[in-house]
């Protein structure tokens, strides 16, 4: 399968827990979230954004800078613009 570049804020992260997308990988969320986060088998971290392969993460809307940008960054890797 294609990687694609994802990048979930705030409850967004439950999503990915829900589907089990997130084991073994280390995120950040809205502080509400982390126990499924981490239930889900993440490393939950209290940072303003995270990256992990191609999932950015993020704990809420002032984080948003920081998220974008690393998100875009990621986005030029995967599609080399």
């Amino acid at each position: 399968t294609h990687k694609k570049p994802i990048a979930v804020i705030c409850h967004g992260p439950q999503i990915l827990a829900a589907f089990g997308y997130v084991r073994g990988r280390k995120m950040t969320s809205y502080i509400a979230v982390k126990p499924e986060v981490v239930n889900g088998g993440a490393e939950w971290v209290d940072e303003e954004v995270v990256v992990d392969d191609h999932i950015v993460s993020s704990r809420a809307w002032p984080d948003n800078p920081a998220w974008m940008r690393e998100f875009i960054k990621l986005v030029r890797k995967y599609t080399g613009l």
